[in-house]
């Protein structure tokens, strides 16, 4: 007999009451039914752009799977059960074997399997121009070649991946040519590109843009800057994270009001000190300071230099920010996210039961969300 699990709130968008069905997985029915005030159903939380959690540094070598589902089971309690694990900037080679090892590891757990839907790769063919480099280390970044794209599919079969690159870098067009022909989702980031290279992306298959408003200097040209030039083009899919550090609000509502709101999506772009305490933790070899405002810094000194933010806190700041109802945000950290990476997040019969339950107070405001055990 199948496994059947039963699902009744209002639904997301609609507010219509459901009872949802699942078999094994995945939605078998949908009908209207009586529902609590305040108990709503939705897709769950789906973040591309995880560097690590609770503590676990996805940078460092000789991870366990134990570690791994440790991460796993920390996103899953802040209402993220799947997710993109990234890799950023390191030695190509280094970083190919650890991702080879990652897989390994994710490829033999059926739990990581379903939390760890694929990978996102976040350099190393970035701009090493202070600023657009962001935390990354410029040593070891260079431009990409045909053969480094082939490389990385070799390492990640037919999983989704997610490929940050600097569109500027000699030879990255070419690059970004052979990973969409391959079936990467290739996304625009730490960069410094011209109008017109931006373009090229584009017209090569470039889709997404990495954490629009991150990994460019804190002074920028007020008459022409990589966030002027993105906003202009209009054509991708940008990420921004929603914790009103990295974006300061203000920033935050001209994004919504100059990009249309179905080409924007949320990410935490956390590393392992989000869903922990504050504290010293590591991205690689360096180590940061996270104090009780989440502010991620190398010891020492002011710049940002990660997120320490929980998925579900990214929907309630970003309602706070744009003076939204969370209903109106919620499909940015949930279905748009994921259909970049040409993966299903919706209430619909036939699809994944990829879904969650968020109780709100009288405010209307989310109080809690729960996943199934």
């Amino acid at each position: 007999m199948p496994e059947e699990t039963e699902w009744i709130g209002l639904h997301y968008q609609t507010g219509e009451g459901l009872r949802i069905v699942e078999q094994d997985g995945v939605v078998a029915s949908i009908e209207p039914a009586e529902a609590p005030d305040g108990q709503w159903l939705a897709p769950a939380i789906f973040d591309p752009q995880v560097n690590g959690y609770a503590g676990v540094d996805f940078q460092r070598d000789g991870l366990t799977a134990s570690d791994l589902r440790l991460a796993a089971n920390g996103l899953r309690a802040d209402g993220c059960p799947r997710w993109l694990l990234t890799l950023i900037t390191d030695d190509y080679d280094r970083l190919l074997v650890r991702l080879a090892h990652l897989k390994q590891l994710r490829d033999a757990d059926p739990v990581l399997r379903q939390a760890i839907v694929g990978w996102h790769v976040e350099g190393p063919f970035l701009s090493p121009t202070l600023g657009y480099r962001g935390a990354h280390d410029g040593d070891v970044m260079r431009d990409p070649t045909v053969a480094d794209i082939e490389r990385l599919d070799e390492t990640v079969g037919d999983d989704p991946l997610l490929f940050t690159i600097a569109p500027e870098r000699e030879g990255a067009v070419e690059a970004i040519k052979r990973a969409v022909a391959l079936g990467f989702r290739v996304s625009l980031g730490h960069c410094d590109p011209s109008a017109e290279q931006l373009a090229a992306a584009r017209a090569v298959g470039a889709v997404g843009f990495t954490h629009l408003g991150n990994g460019c200097p804190q002074q920028l040209d007020r008459h022409d800057n990589i966030i002027w030039r993105v906003a202009d083009h209009g054509g991708f899919n940008a990420g921004i994270i929603p914790d009103g550090i990295h974006v300061s609000p203000v920033l935050f509502r001209l994004l919504h009001r100059m990009l249309h709101r179905d080409s924007i999506y949320y990410t935490t772009d956390c590393m392992s000190a989000a869903g922990a305490p504050p504290g010293r933790y590591t991205v690689g070899a360096q180590e940061f300071d996270v104090g009780e405002d989440q502010v991620v810094r190398l010891p020492g000194q002011a710049n940002f230099a990660g997120s320490a933010l929980r998925p579900i806190q990214g929907v309630q700041r970003a309602a706070e920010m744009l003076e939204a109802d969370w209903r109106e945000l919620w499909d940015g950290f949930s279905t748009r996210p994921a259909a970049m990476m040409g993966l299903s997040n919706k209430i619909a019969v036939g699809q994944p039961a990829n879904l969650c339950w968020i109780q709100t107070g009288s405010s209307g405001k989310i109080t809690s969300l729960t996943l199934p055990e």
